[in-house]
Formats: C-alpha cells, sequence, structure tokens
C-alpha cells in the first residue's frame, strides 16, 4: 500500500493486529501538469515531506519530481532551505502548513496555498488563492514579461531624453517641441505598459 502512495495504520483489538488501514492525500487533478509546465521552465522540483519515504516516492514517480528528501522533521525543513540556498540555488517553497512557515520565511520565494494556514500565508510573499500549482507557471510568465517591459521602457524613456534635451538645449527643438516629445515619452511607457494585459497565462 505505501508503494502506491498511501500511508499505512496498524489497528489492534485487545493487543492483537486486527487490521490495516490506508490513508492517502489526494493527488490534485491540476497537479501534474503543472509539474510538467514547472519542468518545461527548466526548474527542478524537490519534494520535501515528513512522509515516509516509500510513500513520498511513490508520490514523486507518479508527479514526476526530480528529487525526494522524505521523513523530515518540521524544523528540518528551514535547514534544508538553506542548504539548497548555500550551494547558490534560488529556493522558492510552497507549502501549507504551520511547520511549513519557518521554512517559507527562510526561502528566497515563500508560497503559501490559500486553501492552507493564516500563519503559512503570513509568512510567504506569494499566496495561491486556490491553491492551484499551475498559478506558479503564469506567475513567472508574466514576471518575466513584466520585467521585460520595464527594461523596455526604460530604453524608450532614455532615447527620448538623451534626443531631446540636447536638441532643446542647443535650441534646434522649440520648448513646445520638447515639452510634446516628454508626454509622447510618457505616453509611449503607458501604452508599452498596457501590452502586458495582452499576455497569455
Amino acid at each position: 500500500l505505501r508503494t502506491q502512495g498511501q500511508t499505512v495504520m496498524l489497528l489492534a483489538v485487545d493487543g492483537r493486529l486486527a487490521g490495516l488501514l490506508a490513508v492517502a492525500d489526494p493527488i490534485r487533478p491540476t497537479t501534474p501538469e503543472a509539474v510538467r509546465l514547472l519542468h518545461a521552465d527548466g526548474l527542478r522540483i524537490i519534494m520535501v515531506t515528513g512522509d515516509s519515504r516509500t510513500t513520498a516516492e511513490a508520490v514523486a514517480r507518479e508527479l514526476g519530481i526530480d528529487e525526494v528528501i522524505a521523513e523530515v522533521l518540521p524544523q528540518e525543513k528551514t535547514a534544508i532551505v538553506q542548504r539548497l540556498q548555500r550551494e547558490g540555488r534560488i529556493v522558492a517553497m510552497a507549502g501549507d502548513g504551520i511547520n511549513d512557515a519557518p521554512a517559507l520565511a527562510q526561502a528566497h520565494i515563500g508560497i503559501a496555498m490559500g486553501t492552507g494556514t493564516d500563519v503559512a500565508m503570513e509568512s510567504a510573499a506569494l499566496t495561491l488563492v486556490r491553491g492551484d500549482l499551475r498559478a506558479l507557471a503564469r506567475a513567472r510568465r508574466l514576471s518575466r514579461a513584466t520585467m521585460r517591459t520595464i527594461y523596455q521602457n526604460l530604453f524608450l524613456a532614455f532615447v527620448y531624453n538623451v534626443l531631446s534635451i540636447p536638441l532643446a538645449a542647443l535650441g534646434i527643438l522649440p520648448p513646445i517641441l520638447a515639452s510634446a516629445a516628454m508626454s509622447l515619452s510618457s505616453v509611449s511607457v503607458i501604452a508599452n505598459s498596457l501590452r502586458l494585459r495582452q499576455i497569455e497565462l
């Protein structure tokens, strides 16, 4: 049963084994796609869990997770995040429980599930309201597009200033046209930023 991702408990009656009880957290239907999208982005996914190694490895195999660190005590999660950071990795930690809060705070990016505890959400930098991990891939696409737009806007503003200020100072560009050019600079930056609304997430 544990090789199928279930946690097994022994039931006893009058001190004698009476049976087994297997329980499992169901994998959300959206999680396999989320893992695939994150892998497509070049991310390495590590599962850190307090569950037994056999159970954790069964879940990891089903989802295609790269590495499993199992049978971890709550206080050890923070140490694992710190170790990965010392190795020079950028660490994003996703969790939903009280025992995840210190690791969420330690990670470069702490990600809490909106379906989790308030403590986890307070410790994290980002909260997924519906707890759908596919939102991580969408957030990465949006953040990359936002940074690209910021660089483009800086370039546009720089070009306008480099061209218009010397021309205005030399008297080649009349003041009214110089002020119009500055307004056009602001309009072009706003128009470029509005393109973010067209991004498919």
